[in-house]
């Protein structure tokens, strides 16, 4: 669900990751820049965000219920004299990063696709400035979804966040970009949901339907959220590594090497987070087959240190993409194997458990149930403390109910392991006016990293 990623011994630039997050707002705006939202505070041009103003949007801690607290998220917008199609607000992924400092780049990458469009991005409850910081966590799992953190470090956090990690959930989220809407004094929202940013913008819809003009999703996490067992990115990681092996001129097939290095060296979970984090930076996979076929043959040292570069070049800090926030949201909204976050934990083993053995070999091959219980998503929310279940919002937000009936383009990326392809396939069954756009070859956050300007111009006809 994650943007962020560097592969294979160096980082690579991620779509949505800059190099540091822009500093406050402190000038005054110019004279004849767009006039400033009455409902944000404290609107002004931001430095280092050339042609962007920024402000900050007030919400309540507890959206939908009494408890007192207010947070404050920061906001950028788009200096335009006039934007006659409206407002594009667009939400990057994780869950966990910022969004106001890549306004520049995605600006600048989107381009055409703009035109006659203010863009607002917004740093979403719990990044950025507000991050949830959890020191030991951050280090271990940088940026990844997959990495397997040490149950100490889970435990940390989450007694660092304290009871206040009910409150970020993504009904929360959706709660703040109907906050947001009203602020902008807009009637509807044309949304861009990269990664998570996908679910966040099929969960607004849902619960505010005449809310939403037309929604761009890229990297799609389906509505009603992915399988934290991982089964489908096991299953897709087959066919991915045999297509990126045909462009290669491989001597083996990848995906029989990789079994067997897995029932070899039981190091399931850490191939898996390495094989994802390549898919979002390095798609095309390169020396992997070569790697795999060497450790399967009882050579391992180049594969090693293959994962070792790819883990090492995750590593990032919360302001990038906090693990914090991660955890308390993946936590409080995936559907787990044994139930909801409220779950005591001397009853998870044993669900997780019965959950995996009922998996069959074809369910997770090339790799195998130990992987699907050992990954990092599972391993954390193991060991997350029990925190009531999050509000379900607004009533008859059915997260499998079809879209409303507005515009919806769907983008993915054919070797995108992170988000596979079979939940964008099934999130446009449930889009009644969508249409799915594939790119071959390309992996996670199509519209911002894929090779060429076939996903951008995409989006340019879509938008205008």
């Amino acid at each position: 669900m994650r943007c962020v990623l560097s592969p294979a011994g160096r980082a690579l630039a991620a779509a949505t990751v800059m190099l540091g997050l822009a500093s406050g707002c402190t000038a005054r705006a110019p004279a004849g820049t767009a006039q400033s939202p009455a409902g944000l505070g404290d609107v002004r041009p931001c430095p280092g965000l050339k042609g962007f103003s920024c402000g900050s949007l007030s919400v309540r801690l507890d959206p939908f219920g009494p408890a007192p607290g207010r947070l404050s998220l920061r906001v950028a917008l788009s200096d335009v004299a006039a934007a006659p199609r409206g407002v594009l607000v667009l939400l990057t992924g994780g869950p966990g990063e910022a969004g106001v400092p890549f306004a520049p780049r995605l600006a600048s990458r989107l381009g055409p696709a703009l035109r006659g469009y203010r863009l607002v991005m917004l740093d979403q409850r719990g990044t950025a400035a507000g991050a949830l910081t959890c020191p030991e966590l951050q280090r271990q799992m940088g940026t990844s979804d997959l990495t397997v953190p040490a149950p100490s470090a889970v435990r940390s956090c989450a007694a660092a966040i304290g009871p206040d990690r009910r409150y970020f959930a993504t009904a929360d989220t959706v709660a703040d970009l109907e906050a947001l809407r009203q602020a902008l004094g807009t009637p509807r929202l044309a949304l861009d949901g990269v990664s998570y940013g996908s679910y966040v913008a099929e969960r607004f819809a849902l619960a505010h339907p005449d809310q939403v003009n037309r929604l761009v999703l890229d990297s799609v996490v389906p509505a009603w959220n992915v399988d934290p067992l991982q089964a489908d990115t096991m299953r897709r990681t087959a066919a991915v590594l045999r297509d990126a092996c045909a462009a290669q001129s491989c001597a083996a097939d990848p995906a029989a090497d990789l079994a067997v290095v897995v029932r070899r060296y039981h190091d399931g979970p850490a191939l898996l987070d390495t094989l994802v984090a390549l898919s979002i930076g390095a798609p095309s996979f390169p020396g992997v087959p070569a790697a795999l076929h060497a450790a399967a043959a009882g050579r391992p040292a180049a594969l090693d240190t293959l994962m070792a570069r790819v883990h090492a070049a995750q590593s990032a800090p919360a302001g990038y993409l906090s693990q914090g926030l991660h955890a308390s949201t993946l936590c409080a909204d995936l559907p787990m194997p044994w139930g909801g976050p409220d779950t005591p934990l001397a009853a998870r083993p044993a669900a997780l458990a019965r959950a995996v053995a009922r998996l069959s070999t074809a369910q997770v091959w090339p790799f195998d149930r130990a992987t699907a219980a050992g990954n990092g998503i599972i391993q954390t929310c193991l060991y997350w403390p029990a925190t009531p279940s999050p509000s379900p919002g607004p009533a008859g937000a059915d997260p499998r109910a079809a879209l409303p009936r507005v515009p919806v383009l769907l983008l993915a990326g054919s070797h995108d392991l992170s988000t596979p392809l079979s939940g964008a396939q099934a999130q446009a069954a449930r889009a009644p006016d969508g249409r799915l756009f594939v790119v071959p070859g390309a992996g996670h956050s199509v519209q911002s990293r894929a090779p060429g300007d076939a996903a951008q111009a995409e989006v340019v006809r879509f938008l205008a």
